[in-house]
């Protein structure tokens, strides 16, 4: 049974446990890398916990999904957040988890926000299938938004505009 909470600085352990998982295994999903964050505290991720909205997604107890949703911080820019980091172990896609965050990190933002926007990498088909199922849209496109080594990453730009 899949369950969602928001994360805490107890959870820094297991977040970044997960994170690092997923930015060495899928370093193409991300914008940061294993090595910007293999060296962070836990007292630094405990403090980036307690002050920010991170999701998790369990599975018998154990973290398998994480993800984030970020307001922004400019008077011109407050009325849009960013989900950022949103990942699944692979060991448990397809069960709903990814669906589950999302919708965690949606519920989050109505009422606070217009407008949620996100990135994604032009080739995650099964990712920019579940934003579409949400109601995010395709906006624009980001050419070699990211550079793995000498290898370029196109990065879709969506959004979802919420209800007021």
């Amino acid at each position: 049974m899949l369950q969602v909470r928001r994360l805490t600085g107890k959870d820094a352990a297991a977040f970044q446990a997960l994170r690092l998982k997923g930015l060495r295994e899928h370093p193409d999903a991300f914008g940061s890398s294993f090595e910007e964050e293999v060296d962070r505290s836990l007292d630094q991720i405990a403090e980036a916990l307690d002050a920010r909205f991170v999701a998790g997604c369990e599975r018998n107890g154990a973290l398998v999904g994480i993800g984030g949703i970020r307001r922004g911080d400019l008077v011109k820019t407050r009325h849009r957040a960013v989900v950022w980091g949103l990942y699944v172990d692979p060991a448990a896609r397809g069960l709903g988890a990814g669906a589950l965050l999302l919708s965690t990190l949606i519920d989050h933002a109505q009422g606070r926000v217009e407008d949620v926007t996100l990135t994604v990498a032009a080739h995650n088909e099964s990712a920019v299938r579940l934003y579409r199922r949400f109601g995010f849209v395709e906006y624009g496109l980001d050419p070699r938004a990211l550079k793995l080594a000498a290898d370029y990453v196109d990065e879709r730009l969506m959004r979802l505009v919420l209800e007021g």
